[in-house]
């Protein structure tokens, strides 16, 4: 098997990238930035966003991998807030999904894409089934970018024959995950400001969401390709996640255990923009894929904390 993966320096596609590698395939990636975690994924460094790209083969005056079997869309502007506060970078996710539909078109490549549990909105909180999700209930331009996504990859698949399957990720964590001077996720960011003694910001003292280790992450999108290209499994939409609820409260509490120190909090209201509450329905995955998450927070946030301090210590 021969896998594009857009967003391959990221904390999803190093990983995924990784797994394939190990399960004997071909991976190749491209990003506009290089992968600091790894020098195994070889890596075409592209803004796929540029409205001059061009699919005859190449993307700019660089060439895609050819022979491939699939793709895998994960590149994207994924931090809420920012998006808020800079909204063209929504526009930039839809521009970069339907370059890379395109290239998937011309080349006749079924796609995998990586959605949110963004779009189903707070008024949909209790209501998570993949048939939910209605753009009246976008609460961000992020939000709107991803279900934008869906609509475009959708319509590819009713005009163009295009096979999909579409992954709504819900707070994937873990290891290749630190990397914040490029972008603040909040467990790494917890987890390097509870470990230096610094007070953290909750954004939300109610505020319960579905946290998904990464290694179950990868569990599920590797058994959907494997489907989608054995022709076992075809345009579908699928949540993955842990399908558990936490509080961030409780989330700062195992990073406290796991750090064997008393966190020191400031409690904000949420900010604009932001979901909360979310806990995924995973019956679909379980039944299309025999996903079966393994992970608990408690031992997830274990993990990742012991991950971070290795990560730390190599780079002393």
């Amino acid at each position: 098997m021969r896998v594009l993966i857009t967003g391959s320096s990221g904390q999803i596609g190093s990983n995924l990238g990784l797994h394939m590698l190990q399960r004997g395939h071909e991976v190749f990636g491209v990003d506009i930035r290089p992968n600091t975690w790894t020098t195994r994924i070889p890596t075409l460094l592209q803004d796929l966003g540029e409205r001059t790209a061009r699919f005859n083969g190449g993307v700019g005056d660089q060439d895609w991998p050819q022979d491939l079997d699939l793709v895998v869309h994960l590149a994207a502007h994924a931090k809420v807030h920012e998006l808020v506060e800079n909204p063209l970078r929504a526009l930039d996710n839809i521009a970069i999904t339907f370059n890379v539909l395109e290239f998937c078109r011309q080349n006749r490549l079924p796609i995998v894409f990586s959605s949110s549990r963004e779009i189903y909105g707070d008024i949909h909180r209790y209501i998570t089934d993949e048939a939910h999700a209605d753009f009246y209930y976008m609460e961000s331009p992020y939000a709107a970018s991803k279900l934008s996504g869906e609509a475009l990859i959708y319509s590819y698949a009713q005009c163009y024959d295009l096979p999909y399957l579409v992954f709504r990720f819900s707070n994937v964590y873990g290891r290749f995950d630190n990397d914040l001077d490029r972008m603040e996720r909040v467990i790494p960011l917890f987890i390097r400001e509870i470990g230096a003694g610094r007070p953290v910001t909750v954004y939300g003292q109610e505020k319960v969401l579905d946290f998904t280790y990464v290694d179950d992450c990868i569990q599920g999108v590797s058994a959907g390709i494997e489907r989608l290209l054995a022709g076992a499994l075809r345009d579908e939409t699928i949540n993955l996640a842990c399908g558990e609820g936490h509080r961030l409260l409780d989330m700062v509490r195992f990073i406290g255990e796991a750090l064997e120190t008393g966190p020191e909090l400031r409690i904000e209201p949420s900010r604009a923009g932001e979901i909360t509450h979310y806990v995924a329905n995973i019956d679909k995955a379980r039944e299309l894929l025999d996903y079966a998450p393994q992970t608990s927070l408690r031992e997830g946030i274990r993990r990742t904390v012991a991950w971070s301090r290795e990560w730390a210590d190599g780079q002393g």
